[in-house]
């Protein structure tokens, strides 16, 4: 337990003294606030004057917090996939990109402990980003003072929220094997966005498969990809905990037994 301790210790350290964890709190909490400037400027659309571009999003922001709430859980669902898999990929990648790898395993620290730590600090990391997007995003909403406000309500759309993006982070772990297996972070980085591309293709094309594809069963969850997405059942969860569990094992492996020269 000391060893888990002093490797988490470790990692969460890396992390704090990176310019990549102060990137990410600015962009998480920047685009929440974005969110509800928008909706503001829906609200007063002749602020744009003639910028078509910009009214045109505008518009697509609702003034009602039940319309608002969805469209951060959509954010969670895009930017969540995209953020979580470029830190998963960052965290495991940078070791051999830094070739530091083998004093890493050098260390008298079980290598399953050194996987695990990684995998605690990016749950941590990916948790307060999604909890930062929430509380910003909702304080501009009160700020713009959107309507039909409920702490009911909140509460509700909270819980789809943190449900929806502890799927998301979750289904980084693939993401970590990429990683280790590729010794880098631009293939990973690759991997999530080519699940989120395949994720959309599925919805637009193959509305019937979604529920059993991984990467598309929290969006399924949330309920925001609609009616005609299907609804996930007992075989799409044991889909997506597979999958997770699979690519936690698989990373692990590939630390246990790959050789790492």
């Amino acid at each position: 337990m000391n060893g888990l301790y002093a490797s988490v210790w470790a990692e969460t350290l890396k992390i704090r003294k990176s310019k990549m964890f102060i990137l990410t709190l600015i962009a998480f909490s920047g685009i929440a606030i974005t969110m509800g400037l928008m909706v503001f400027v829906s609200r007063y659309p002749e602020l744009v004057g003639n910028s078509a571009m910009v009214g045109a999003k505008a518009s697509m922001f609702k003034d009602d917090w039940t319309s608002y709430f969805g469209l951060l859980i959509m954010m969670i669902l895009t930017l969540g996939t995209i953020g979580f898999g470029t830190i998963t990929g960052w965290v495991f990648g940078r070791e051999y990109s830094d070739r530091v790898v083998g004093d890493l395993l050098a260390l008298p620290v079980h290598r399953f402990t050194i996987v695990l730590s990684k995998f605690i600090a990016i749950i941590v990391w990916c948790f307060l980003l999604s909890v930062i997007l929430f509380l910003f995003g909702v304080a501009t909403g009160l700020a713009v003072n959107i309507a039909h406000w409920s702490v009911d309500s909140a509460y509700h759309y909270f819980i789809i929220f943190m449900v929806t993006s502890i799927f998301t982070m979750l289904l980084s772990t693939p993401t970590a094997l990429v990683a280790s297996y590729a010794r880098g972070y631009i293939a990973p980085i690759a991997f999530t966005i080519g699940t989120l591309i395949v994720t959309q293709i599925l919805f637009v094309g193959i509305p019937n498969t979604t529920q059993y594809f991984p990467w598309a069963i929290p969006s399924l969850y949330s309920g925001v990809s609609g009616a005609g997405g299907g609804t996930p059942d007992m075989i799409s969860y044991i889909i997506l905990f597979s999958t997770i569990l699979l690519g936690f094992i698989g990373t692990v492996a590939w630390w246990r037994f790959a050789d790492q020269k």
